[in-house]
């Protein structure tokens, strides 16, 4: 038999199997917490880096569009690292303006459509005025 103090000390160290492999349950639950908040987190910024990548797109070839004298009604398109681009030139058309009314400015609806390698699109949609040439 051994003393009282010597088998209380063994029945208080270590682990028990159960306590073990609670521990390794709650170790398992937290990896995988961390594990689908890092998908998460690589499939968002994916999706940003995409979107970013459209916007500088449609921006650069905004920037490249002709002069306001030189851009006529029609359309355009391209490529450019991949990305297909279309352009089109309208003659603007709402209720509220009306084309008899002597004005210097005509104004012309501009769709710039963006499609990435993936087929994600983005359409950029601005009003630019051109002069009038009667006038």
């Amino acid at each position: 038999m051994c003393p009282s103090t010597r088998c209380e000390d063994r029945a208080v160290a270590g682990f028990t199997l159960i306590e073990a492999l609670i521990a390794l349950a709650v170790v398992a639950v937290t990896l995988t917490a961390i594990g689908s908040l890092m998908a998460a987190t690589v499939r968002s910024t994916a999706s940003i880096d995409q979107q970013v990548s459209l916007v500088e797109t449609a921006r650069a070839i905004e920037t490249g569009l002709p002069d306001r004298g030189d851009l006529a009604v029609g359309s355009f398109s391209g490529d450019r690292d991949g990305f297909r681009w279309r352009v089109d030139v309208l003659p603007f058309v709402a209720n509220f303006v009306d084309a008899r009314l002597p004005t210097p400015w005509i104004p012309q609806t501009v769709v710039i459509t963006v499609r990435s390698p993936t087929g994600r699109t983005l359409r950029l949609d601005t009003i630019r005025l051109q002069r009038r040439v009667d006038q």
